[in-house]
């Protein structure tokens, strides 16, 4: 197959752009070497869980956003990686997902949003079958941390995961691993980062990232962009929300560099380290060639860096884990429905999708109903699980039960069912009690349809929906890619 021949220049600048918006590189380059860069790319499954996430519905214009799980993996299987990594100990065992970014493009492609997800975040890991060789991974019994879903299959299990947490469809994942970071750091030239006081990440007992940087801005490449990206020793609280904060400050400080100044080195230069960069990512099949990285690149381009923002998934500490908070979903929902997190968005209605599955006569549907009206300053409202219950049944749902048995919070009532063959029965509790259906959602927390009566509902027989909040919550720390004033604060314990 023939391919058109672009002037060096412009293909100089479309491989910058590409590098800049995927972090740690797609193929604009691939074009100097296409066949060979096409066989360095490694691709795995997409999902291999067994739920699925309905694909969203395309806009008015027939558009429709992409997702894309962006997987920095801390493997040392190769010297190389060993060597960047440290860690001799652990060289060849299971991978961890340590970097997690969720990048959405919205249907328009005049916005994109970034969620972060911290690598100690406990979630569910739900059953994951390895293509490979068939090995069933069974879903964890309570959570886990997140990082050990690539574990489970590979990545096509952190992608299942996401989609488990969150409801957000899923259309393409990256990987990249040590060294793919520091060769793709090498072809931007430099990216300039700030911190507030000389930093030094290292532990009196060698532990850390090994970043040295003196106060002020640095233009970082190679293993010292590696080693700003891994940092946690010495931002911040050291933790890994400090680290995420870091990683989003380098995203968009390389998108705005190489807007205005596309220019690299030779082209021996940038074919050697598109060679490297291939070579150490990992990609589903839908984005296993250079032709198809260099496509999803243009559609990534056309958003200004005003447009990006970046979020760290609202989360609260649990013991030395952190777990989602209410905020969490709030912000999975905006997503969900393509709303831009810089609040620039024309106003959306929200969209009423009714299912595709038929509902059972009401009389057939076993509905529990819980009492979530518990709040942080509220004890429950009494009886309100009993109540409902009976509401339902005066509306004909006789199989309507009141679960006593635990105690719950949820800040806006909520409709949960397990399986997509639920979906139908579950919209038509909502209706029945003038529930919305946007409050109806799959969850495998439950193992029916289970209505939980939040704190929005504490009194009544007649629910009223809470004015509806479009708003990126403040816990998000959401960071405009426009924003070069952003500067790490170091740590007192990590200056020299």
């Amino acid at each position: 197959m023939a391919y058109r021949q672009w002037p060096m220049r412009r293909l100089l600048r479309w491989s910058a752009i590409v590098l800049a918006m995927l972090i740690l590189g797609t193929a604009g380059a691939g074009y100097l070497y296409y066949r060979q860069l096409n066989g360095n790319i490694k691709k795995d499954a997409l999902n291999l869980g067994d739920n699925k996430v309905a694909a969203p519905t395309p806009n008015a214009a027939g558009q429709t956003p992409l997702n894309i799980l962006l997987i920095g993996s801390d493997a040392r299987d190769t010297e190389e990686n060993q060597k960047l990594g440290g860690a001799r100990e652990t060289f060849g065992a299971t991978p961890l997902a340590d970097v997690q970014m969720l990048l959405h493009l919205s249907a328009d492609r005049t916005n994109m949003s970034v969620i972060s997800m911290p690598r100690d975040t406990l979630v569910k890991i739900p059953k994951c079958t390895d293509p490979d060789d068939g090995k069933v991974y069974p879903a964890t019994q309570g959570r886990t941390m997140t990082n050990q879903s690539l574990g489970h299959g590979g990545p096509g299990c952190t992608v299942a995961t996401w989609q488990e947490l969150t409801g957000i469809h899923i259309d393409h994942f990256i990987m990249v691993d040590f060294a793919g970071v520091v060769s793709m750091a090498d072809a931007v030239g430099g990216v300039p980062v700030c911190v507030d006081a000389n930093i030094h990440s290292r532990t009196s007992d060698g532990k850390g990232s090994g970043l040295k940087l003196e106060k002020g801005t640095s233009y970082i490449q190679g293993e010292q962009a590696l080693q700003w990206l891994r940092t946690r020793y010495g931002f911040e609280d050291g933790s890994d929300l400090a680290r995420a904060k870091a990683q989003h400050m380098y995203m968009n400080a390389m998108v705005r560099q190489l807007r205005e100044n596309a220019t690299l080195s030779s082209p021996n230069q940038l074919r050697r380290l598109a060679e490297e960069a291939t070579r150490a990512m990992t990609v589903d099949p839908g984005l296993d060639t250079v032709r198809k990285l260099y496509d999803l690149s243009t559609e990534l381009r056309k958003v200004e860096p005003e447009r990006i923002t970046m979020t760290t998934m609202p989360n609260r500490y649990v013991g030395a884990r952190v777990e989602p908070t209410e905020d969490a979903e709030q912000l999975f929902r905006l997503v969900r429905e393509d709303i831009a997190l810089d609040g620039k968005d024309k106003t959306k209605k929200a969209e009423e999708k009714a299912s595709a599955d038929p509902a059972a006569a009401d009389d057939e549907i076993a509905v529990q109903v819980r009492n979530g009206t518990r709040t942080d300053t509220l004890a429950p409202a009494s009886g309100r699980a009993s109540t409902v219950a009976g509401l339902l049944k005066e509306e004909g749902f006789t199989e309507a039960v009141a679960d006593t048995d635990g105690s719950w919070s949820e800040d806006r009532t909520v409709v949960r069912y397990p399986s997509a063959d639920l979906e139908g029965d579950a919209q038509r509790v909502a209706e029945a009690l003038g529930i919305p259906l946007s409050s109806v959602k799959r969850s495998t927390d439950v193992s029916g349809i289970t209505l939980v009566v939040g704190a929005d509902w504490r009194t009544g027989s007649d629910y009223k929906a809470p004015k509806r909040n479009d708003r990126t919550p403040k816990s998000a720390e959401a960071l405009n890619g426009a924003d070069d004033k952003a500067c790490m604060h170091v740590n007192p314990g990590f200056t020299w």
